[in-house]
């Protein structure tokens, strides 16, 4: 539909485009106008502008004014409501776009809040190909994700309702970054209420928020001053190990990754020890640490760790090595 209109829309303005060049050569022919004379008096005549002629016209002269302002008027009229229609129905075309891709996604992140630290983890996640959707009311946010062909929720993520639209049912993981402690307690208690099962990120400005963000169902608070500063230590004191986990974690000049892998039940994987598992041998991927199912954090394992159902593997290795150990965690 909006391709037809765009059609009726481009024959409008072929039409304007003609009145002009009848109305130039017309005037240029029978009034023996020069075509500068002729084109100011056609554009002033079907634009009906109420500029007096700045010349006498002779008997045809006035017969072809009267076909333009009567033409012109039409034809502007005609073009404008296309427009008009044009702008109206790509807005509401876009957003049932928007909102079938709202029914239809799953296994995604939702980024509730996209002032600074919202838009750079939108940023990030799009550099590392993962679905994902946002959920801003602020105006002039919601500006910038439209520009920025963004999926979203023009709503209250504090809200029920925008995140469920959002899809936080089928979500993976939430990351609550809003402009106010009470409104990221609200996403995280309203967001873990909706989904018992959801990942929950939150940042915490004032110190004592931490403990009820965690209360509220968050499994990890951010502090941004904390973090910064442990950032800047680091890069003091080892720049070159920041740069590599960096490059790393976004996928910048280097064909290796790190990623977390959980081994489900019925993997082939499940019972065999490191140094039994293609891993290393095949894959050439370290296993820099294992999650253990039973809550125990393994740094380092060695070669007779036995890997369990649902332990989650900190790998790092080529991306397409990964690829395949992930697909190997999940084939039964």
């Amino acid at each position: 539909m909006e391709q037809n209109i765009f059609k009726k829309l481009q024959v409008g303005l072929t039409i304007i485009l003609a009145i002009i060049l009848i109305g130039t050569m017309g005037y240029h022919l029978i009034e023996g106008w020069s075509f500068f004379d002729s084109l100011y008096m056609t554009i002033i005549t079907i634009s009906t502008t109420g500029f007096k002629e700045f010349r006498p016209l002779s008997v045809p002269g006035m017969v072809l004014t009267i076909a333009l302002i009567i033409s012109g008027v039409l034809a502007l009229a005609y073009t404008g409501g296309r427009g008009i229609q044009l702008l109206v129905e790509s807005q509401i075309l876009r957003r049932r776009r928007m909102l079938k891709k709202l029914a239809e996604i799953s296994d995604h992140y939702i980024v509730c809040g996209f002032g600074r630290m919202g838009s750079q983890i939108a940023e990030h996640l799009l550099e590392n190909k993962l679905k994902f959707v946002v959920v801003e009311n602020e105006p002039h946010n919601v500006e910038k994700l439209n520009s920025l062909s963004y999926l979203f929720v023009d709503g209250d993520a504090t809200d029920d309702d925008a995140l469920i639209l959002a899809g936080v049912k089928r979500a993976k993981g939430l990351v609550a970054v809003l402009a106010t402690d009470a409104e990221n307690v609200f996403t995280t208690l309203s967001a873990r209420e909706l989904n018992p099962k959801i990942f929950i990120v939150a940042r915490a400005i004032d110190e004592g928020t931490e403990g009820k963000l965690k209360k509220a169902g968050a499994h990890r608070v951010v502090k941004p001053y904390e973090l910064g500063g442990n950032r800047m230590v680091q890069l003091l004191l080892r720049p070159g190990v920041t740069d590599f986990i960096e490059g790393i974690a976004r996928d910048i000049d280097v064909d290796i990754s790190l990623e977390q892998i959980k081994v489900c039940k019925g993997s082939k994987l499940v019972g065999l020890t490191l140094a039994e598992s293609p891993i290393r041998s095949e894959l050439n991927i370290i296993i820099i640490a294992i999650d253990k199912s039973i809550g125990k954090f393994v740094y380092n394992p060695q070669s007779s760790t036995k890997i369990e159902a649902e332990d989650k593997l900190i790998a790092i290795g080529q991306v397409e090595n990964l690829n395949n150990l992930n697909k190997l965690c999940f084939v039964e």
